[in-house]
C-alpha cells in the first residue's frame, strides 16, 4: 500500500501561516489525511475547547501546546496569535467538531490575521451543513444557510418571516431542548406541507435521519424522547408556487387586508379566511406590498 501521507507532505506548507483545520463531527475516522499531517508538523493548535481538542488529538497520537480561541475571546486571542505568527510559527485552529467559522468560532481570528498580512491556509474536511444536504434530495440543490436561529420566540418568527418567501432550501443547527419548539415555529410561519429533513447525530453511534412534512415533524419529535436527542440539522424546503392563477386568486383578498393592516396580521386573517396554505399566501402578500411600494406607498415599518 502505497504511504498516503506522502500525498500531504506534497502541498506546500508555507511558515508563518495560520491553517484553519476541519475536524470530525462525530467519528473520529472522518479526519483528513492533509488536516492529520497539518497538525503533526505546525507549532501549536488554537482551539475553541482546548479540553476536547486534547482528548481528539490523543486519540490521533498528536502532542502539541494549544490554546484558547472560543467566541468570548477570539479578537483578544488573535493577537496572541498573530505574535506566534509573526515570529515565524506555523498556527493550526480547530472548533470543537466540524469546520471553522461555520457556526463555530474562527472568522473574527480569519480576519484578524489577514488584516496583519498574514497567511491564511483553509484545511477541508467535515461539515454538518455539507453532510445533511448531500443526503437531502433534489429539493435541496440550491440552499440558504442560517445556522442557529434566536432563542426568543419573538425574534424567531421576524427572521422566519423574511425568509418564507425564499426559493431556496433553508439548513438550520438546533440543539435537543429547542427542536421541538424550532420545527413547530417553522411549520407555523413557513406552512405546513414543506418537505423536512431532520438529521440527527450526524455520524455518531446514534445517527437518524427522517424525511417528513414540516406538519409531521412536530409529532415525529414527540413520539419519542431519543428523537429529541442530540444536535439537530434541519433542511426545510423552499417557497414554491405550483399555480400562479391558485396563487393569485386571492389577491382581492390580500390587497383589502394589506389597505389596514402590517404583512403578518393580513396574512393571518387571509389564512383564515381562504384556507391557503400561510407560506404562499405570506410570500403573495410580500409581492403585493412591494408593487404597492412602487406605486408610492408606504411599507410597514
Amino acid at each position: 500500500m502505497p504511504d498516503l501521507f506522502d500525498l500531504a507532505r506534497q502541498q506546500h506548507y508555507p511558515e508563518a501561516a495560520l491553517f484553519v483545520v476541519a475536524t470530525p463531527i462525530g467519528n473520529l475516522a472522518d479526519i483528513t489525511l492533509r488536516a492529520l499531517h497539518v497538525l503533526t508538523i505546525v507549532d501549536r493548535i488554537a482551539a475553541e475547547d482546548t479540553r476536547n481538542t486534547q482528548q481528539m488529538l490523543t486519540r490521533y497520537g498528536i502532542e502539541k501546546p494549544t490554546l484558547a480561541v472560543h467566541e468570548h475571546n477570539e479578537r483578544e486571542a488573535a493577537e496572541r496569535v498573530i505574535e506566534y505568527l509573526r515570529a515565524g510559527e506555523r498556527l493550526a485552529y480547530v472548533s470543537d467538531a466540524g469546520t471553522p467559522g461555520v457556526s463555530d468560532p474562527g472568522s473574527r481570528l480569519v480576519e484578524a490575521v489577514r488584516a496583519a498580512g498574514l497567511v491564511v491556509v483553509p484545511i477541508p474536511g467535515a461539515s454538518a451543513l455539507v453532510t445533511a444536504l448531500s443526503v437531502a434530495g433534489a429539493w435541496a440543490s440550491s440552499f440558504t444557510f442560517i445556522g442557529f436561529l434566536p432563542a426568543k420566540a419573538r425574534q424567531r418568527s421576524d427572521a422566519l418571516q423574511a425568509l418564507a418567501a425564499s426559493p431556496h432550501a433553508l439548513v438550520f443547527y438546533e440543539a435537543p431542548h429547542r427542536v421541538v419548539d424550532t420545527v413547530a415555529a417553522l411549520a407555523e410561519t413557513l406552512g405546513g406541507d414543506r418537505k423536512l429533513l431532520i438529521a440527527r447525530e450526524l455520524t455518531k453511534l446514534h445517527e437518524a435521519l427522517h424525511v417528513c412534512t414540516l406538519a409531521e415533524g412536530p409529532i415525529f419529535l414527540r413520539a419519542d424522547p431519543n428523537r429529541q436527542r442530540g444536535e439537530f440539522v434541519l433542511v426545510v424546503e423552499g417557497h414554491t408556487v405550483s399555480d400562479d392563477g391558485a396563487t393569485n386568486a386571492h389577491d382581492a383578498t390580500l390587497k383589502a387586508l394589506l389597505d389596514a393592516l402590517p404583512v403578518s396580521a393580513a396574512v393571518k386573517l387571509a389564512v383564515t379566511l381562504t384556507g391557503a396554505p400561510r407560506n404562499e399566501l405570506y410570500a403573495r402578500a410580500l409581492v403585493l406590498k412591494g408593487e404597492s411600494n412602487e406605486d408610492g406607498e408606504q411599507a410597514d415599518g
